[in-house]
């Protein structure tokens, strides 16, 4: 977020008076915005075109800096975490904001969109279900399941026909939110340095945000940062599925009765969201490499189809698409308030 301006300049603003001896942040400022707006949409565009980076993937440097902060400071205790979680972010932060300090304006653009299409994933994310989908409907159950650790940690050969099917319409759901809406609001709420701390939190979880032997103390900080960087995202995931879902009252519905009962905060918005727009039942017996949990049943309808996974896919990619608007808009927004 750019800095606060200076009490004359507030002054003068709120008198209404225009001084020409001072600054004129403004249409500095609302250039900036357009430039992150820009530069979403364009990033946006290029996984939709490209998907992911296949060589020197940023997120997988973010994960190597993490595994190598991790050896340094491992050790049982919450208070370690905390220091894990404080410093990746803070330097994924600091990296972003000096990414964009030295991008004039007129290469605002082009930064944000390299950062955007990197630490984007909901291209990948549709190609990997739709692959699931085809898979299972030409009865080739091992090619499934080699997809599965692409989309979640279930133990694939734990799963039947009907259990990937349902761990893949999940996973589409839960990494909807994760993988494109959330990067593209922290994008839009404070541009580069929010995309880049963004993917790194995520990461964070997902490498030590466990509730295991080794990491329930150690990773508790990173888990709950995670929580909280998704609260927004995941809420407006569930909005922006009733809204393009088709079946506005029923998702809506969905939502409000079976979300709170998903043990996440906030994959049981998109979770029930989905299962209400796509009129099926999610959730039940979910066998992973540490053990079996009975997750609760979200939706009223049928176990899911691969018809329903290929629904799921195409409901994802609207969903992507009507985030990467609004967090044009809200840059745009932000940037034209924050400067006038």
């Amino acid at each position: 977020m750019p800095p606060p301006r200076s009490p004359e300049l507030c002054a003068d603003t709120i008198a209404g008076v225009s001084d020409p001896s001072l600054p004129s942040a403004s249409p500095a400022r609302a250039h900036v915005g357009l430039g992150i707006a820009g530069g979403l949409l364009i990033g946006v565009a290029a996984d939709r075109l490209l998907g992911d980076p296949t060589h020197w993937h940023p997120v997988a440097g973010i994960g190597r800096s993490i595994a190598a902060l991790e050896a340094r400071l491992y050790a049982d205790s919450r208070a370690r975490g905390v220091g894990l979680a404080g410093v990746g972010v803070g330097a994924a932060w600091a990296v972003g904001a000096l990414a964009a300090r030295q991008s004039r304006v007129s290469g605002t653009v082009l930064v944000t969109a390299t950062a955007t299409w990197a630490v984007l994933g909901g291209t990948t994310l549709s190609r990997v279900g739709e692959s699931m989908a085809d898979a299972l409907d030409a009865g080739d159950l091992e090619a499934a399941r080699r997809l599965v650790p692409s989309l979640c940690g279930r133990d694939p050969y734990a799963l039947d026909e009907a259990g990937m099917t349902r761990a893949a319409v999940e996973s589409i759901a839960e990494n909807t939110s994760d993988a494109a809406v959330a990067p593209l609001v922290w994008g839009g709420l404070a541009g580069i340095p929010g995309l880049l701390a963004y993917r790194t939190v995520n990461t964070l979880d997902a490498m030590v945000g466990y509730r295991n032997e080794r990491y329930g103390r150690f990773g508790w900080a990173s888990a709950r940062l995670d929580d909280a960087a998704n609260l927004l995202p995941a809420r407006l995931s569930g909005v922006l599925v009733v809204a393009l879902g088709g079946t506005p009252l029923r998702t809506a519905a969905t939502w409000r009765r079976d979300a709170g009962r998903h043990p996440s905060p906030n994959a049981g918005v998109v979770e029930a969201a989905f299962a209400g727009a796509l009129g099926v039942q999610l959730g039940g017996r979910t066998e992973y490499p540490h053990g079996v949990e009975n997750r609760p049943l979200l939706g009223g309808g049928a176990v899911p189809t691969t018809a329903d996974l290929r629904a799921a896919v195409r409901l994802s990619r609207r969903v992507q698409v009507g985030a990467a608007v609004m967090a044009a808009v809200v840059a745009v927004l932000i940037n034209r308030r924050s400067g006038g």
